[in-house]
């Protein structure tokens, strides 16, 4: 009799039986038929695992995926050249299915046409602005500090990698939007939010909408039987729109409040996942989310997915920018143009204008410190943390399944993605509430879901 084991990465069982081609019954790839640099990934993302402790065929498949996208979008990538993992990649999600023909409103405090949601072509719909009127689409050509947020939420969520040829994009990669600025920088207000809901509910039908994402949350907590946000959160899942919002960040604060709409029963709550910017499933750790129990009992989040090591587009015409682009340029630098490079960029950060006449090996120094100081993946991308990443990265995926199977109403959804979570070990029930998002589980049973019926 066999002995049954469990993969060391997502614990589906393995079945251990004589070779047939290299492979063990039961889809466990033995370690000495891997491609020894696929080999060398594993083990690089994942220094715990003994290669005879043997890996499943999908987890097998997920990280040679993994390992031929990065690599052909950065040939660096396999010495370690690319900091940050991509989404879909990290998700193993499909790239079929990527959000077509489905909207999703954004609620946020503000937002920007960032390349890689209007080009080649531009699908933002609509951007409204509850609080100005006379707001128009011509708005977001001109970033300022309230553009930021918005900008990158819908961005990881939506954005098709433009500016990284592909590879930082989001699960809905083709998918609509519809900006609703709710806010500002500096405040984001209860009833505001309430009234961006209340226009996406009114505008759903014009616009196609079926999932609205609220990467913001209120003031306050309050009971959802009197609140007038939770009610309208409520009152938008009634009429057929899935509302995702993140739990907040104060998983670290007394009490580790969860704020409406996110304490709202119908809402799909995501807390956020700290994966270590790794390749696997166990090892992973939660972020500091909030969580419930709600002032209702209610269990929240529902879900957790990936809420730091995120990979967020910097607001082009920006100081930011311009020191990303700097350093970037100097990253790929050879030591003799480097004096070069720090000249042409003379103005845009004094620590590196008063380095110019160091040696090059100190420039480097200084350079490699700001961009691990700053997040900086590249002179378009930086890598930003907080649940208000997760969120647009289960509306992405609950996109992908809508692409696949649009009969499912937004309880049905939420349903899915609950049931396909995956616990995290060692982790209360209250911090990941069903657990980490499943997307190529997810997108099978909606599959299955669509063809049996």
């Amino acid at each position: 009799m066999s002995e049954r084991r469990e993969c060391p990465f997502c614990r589906s069982p393995l079945l251990d039986s004589p070779p047939r081609g290299g492979a063990l019954e039961g889809g466990a790839p033995r370690a000495e038929h891997l491609d020894p640099e696929l080999l060398l990934l594993v083990l690089a993302n994942n220094p715990w695992w003994r290669p005879e402790a043997g890996l499943c065929a999908p987890c097998a498949t997920g990280f040679a995926a993994a390992f031929a996208e990065a690599r052909a979008h950065h040939p660096g990538f396999a010495r370690g050249g690319v900091p940050i993992l991509p989404t879909p990649v990290r998700l193993r999600a499909p790239e079929s299915h990527a959000g077509r023909g489905i909207t999703i409103a954004f609620l946020d405090s503000g937002f920007y046409a960032h390349p890689d949601l209007v080009k080649p072509s531009d699908r933002i719909l609509r951007y409204v602005d509850v609080n100005a009127p006379r707001a128009r689409r011509a708005d977001l050509e001109r970033p300022d500090e309230s553009s930021w947020h918005g900008m990158m939420t819908s961005v990881v969520a939506c954005g098709n990698g433009w500016l990284s040829r592909g590879l930082y994009r989001g699960l809905a990669s083709e998918a609509r939007l519809v900006l609703v600025k709710v806010g500002s920088a500096r405040r984001i207000k209860h009833d505001d939010i309430r009234r961006g809901l209340e226009w996406v509910v009114r505008n759903r039908r014009r616009y196609g909408i079926r999932i609205v994402n609220v990467s913001c949350g209120g003031d306050y907590e309050a009971s959802y039987l009197e609140d007038s946000l939770s009610q309208a959160a409520e009152a938008a899942s009634r009429a057929g729109l899935l509302v995702v919002a993140a739990a907040g960040n104060l998983g670290n604060k007394p009490g580790h409040p969860v704020l409406p709409p996110a304490s709202a029963p119908s809402v799909l709550t995501v807390g956020g996942l700290d994966d270590k910017n790794r390749l696997a499933f166990f090892h992973h750790d939660m972020y500091h989310s909030s969580y419930g129990p709600t002032v209702d009992g209610l269990q929240k989040p529902e879900v957790i997915a990936p809420g730091i090591w995120v990979a967020a587009p910097i607001l082009p015409g920006t100081p930011t920018a311009e020191q990303a682009a700097l350093l970037a340029r100097l990253a790929a630098a050879t030591d003799a143009e480097l004096r070069t490079v720090v000249e042409q960029g003379r103005g845009i950060d004094p620590d590196l204008d008063a380095a110019a006449q160091l040696e090059p090996s100190m420039v480097r120094q200084l350079a490699a410190a700001k961009i691990r100081d700053n997040n900086v993946i590249s002179g378009a991308y930086k890598h930003v943390d907080g649940t208000s990443f997760a969120a647009p990265i289960v509306s992405s995926l609950a996109a992908q399944i809508l692409a696949v199977n649009p009969a499912l109403a937004p309880r049905e959804v939420k349903g899915l993605l609950v049931r396909t979570a995956r616990r995290l070990p060692d982790v209360e029930v209250d911090r990941q509430g069903w657990g980490v998002v499943d997307a190529r589980l997810a997108l099978d049973r909606a599959r299955q879901e669509r063809e049996s019926t």
